[in-house]
């Protein structure tokens, strides 16, 4: 193991060198955090999809003040994306992630204790802020944590945390919402984010790269501590920093003349891959319907849809290690597409239909999260989160789209067959976008 270069000239990419070849404890400890913290964002997203029957009937609500609590969140999501994410570049990932939790945990909890759609709706828009702002960071510091060879993978098993926190939602909430109603099923929640604030708070590191690139005040004492954790020698001086650009958290430097065109094919592919993921999360109970399945089949489709997807996010990271991101993204989601049309053309038993939701889930969010390790990679450290963050950020529209052109199609009585068809298109696309920027910068 090598120590942390700091000879690395001022005009130079700038990061921290340090190369580890297996993983230590601060590193699994990193990638743990990261991991639960996601987990609770996937609890937090899928959890209203879960109480809104129990929540409409108690506030006589109609699907339109559903579908206004449901927006809250994602336009939450979009803003905590653009504007917020990026301020880790500037202020640090450790602080930008504990913030985004706590702004989490509290939206959560007043969620729970709302007794109009004005609070339901500002509590709700407070966590998609905090799951926005967070989602950038955890990927970037668990980028900068884990060994180079395991980089990919360690993103891609953090992202597999999401699908795995709906999965472990869905089922408590068959129980628990009739046993203790929606309002302490939401607050049960909350505290699960407020367990995990101070295990965080006491345990997450700054980013190396952040540390030595900003210097903040007590830098290198900060800096040789962690080195310590990671086996590593101390450092006895800084390297030059870094020039400040003021308050511009590096937006600019995504469309710099060696990025720009990688920056927008990403933000293109994210669009499309968006567009279905969110359209298929909205919607997969009702199409299970569509496709021939009971209604208590059709909600297991979609819990089944969601254990696909957390394995094949974990998939992918472990295939990241074999292979590179620009066969393995095209790949995913090709098949993705293949699985759509099948499920919505050929006439199956129950439990093959099942099983082709969970192909659907595998190939779907397996493919789709290939971009967060891409966007890691394709960023250097100094715009790191506002890479990753405005690519999301940006992507949040296909998320919006997604599902109305979905409602829209569905209240036509669109059929099912040309439904999944024109849904498979964004996926071929995403997949083609993905090739091209990995391959232009060789990952």
């Amino acid at each position: 193991m090598s120590a942390v270069n700091i000879a690395t000239p001022i005009n130079a990419p700038f990061q921290a060198t340090v190369k580890i070849e297996r993983w230590t404890v601060l590193q699994l400890l990193v990638t743990s955090i990261c991991f639960l913290i996601n987990m609770i964002d996937g609890m937090d997203v899928m959890i209203m999809s879960y109480v809104a029957p129990a929540l409409a009937h108690d506030w006589a609500m109609g699907p339109e003040n559903l579908g206004v609590i449901f927006s809250a969140g994602l336009g939450g999501m979009m803003i905590g994306c653009l504007l917020i994410a990026p301020l880790a570049d500037l202020a640090g990932r450790r602080p930008l992630i504990l913030a985004s939790l706590t702004i989490m945990t509290i939206g959560m909890i007043a969620s729970g204790f709302a007794s109009t759609i004005t609070v339901l709706f500002i509590a709700r828009f407070l966590v998609g802020i905090g799951i926005g702002a967070v989602l950038a960071s955890m990927a970037a510091i668990t980028a900068e944590y884990a060994p180079e060879h395991h980089r990919s993978f360690a993103v891609g098993f953090v992202q597999g945390g999401y699908p795995l926190g709906a999965v472990l939602t869905g089922l408590a909430s068959v129980w628990a919402i009739p046993a203790f109603g929606w309002r302490n099923v939401l607050l049960g929640v909350g505290i699960g984010s407020c367990v995990i604030l101070p295990f965080a708070f006491f345990t997450l590191p700054e980013s190396l790269d952040y540390l030595l690139k900003r210097q903040p005040k007590a830098a290198l004492r900060k800096i040789n501590r962690i080195l310590g954790r990671l086996g590593q020698s101390e450092i006895m001086t800084l390297p030059p920093k870094a020039p400040h650009h003021g308050l511009n958290p590096g937006v600019d430097k995504l469309f710099r003349e060696d990025m720009w065109v990688s920056t927008l094919l990403l933000w293109c592919a994210i669009v499309a891959g968006f567009m279905v993921l969110y359209f298929i999360i909205s919607w997969i109970p009702k199409l299970a319907i569509e496709a021939g399945l009971d209604t208590s089949n059709a909600i297991i489709a979609g819990s089944i849809y969601n254990i696909g997807a957390c394995a094949g996010t974990t998939g992918m990271g472990w295939l990241t290690t074999r292979f590179k991101l620009q066969y393995l993204t095209p790949v995913f989601m090709i098949l993705a597409a293949v699985f759509l049309v099948v499920f919505g053309s050929v006439s199956m038993p129950v439990s093959i239909l099942l099983g082709v939701a969970f192909l659907i889930g595998m190939t779907l969010q397996g493919g789709f999260n290939s971009f967060y390790p891409l966007a890691a990679s394709l960023y250097p450290a100094e715009i790191r989160s506002t890479g990753i963050g405005w690519a999301v950020g940006v992507g949040r529209g296909g998320a919006i789209l997604g599902p109305l052109l979905g409602g829209y199609l569905l209240s036509i009585h669109m059929p099912l067959p040309t439904l999944f068809t024109i849904y498979a298109a964004p996926l071929l696309v995403a997949g083609a976008l993905g090739f091209v920027v990995a391959r232009i910068h060789n990952r």
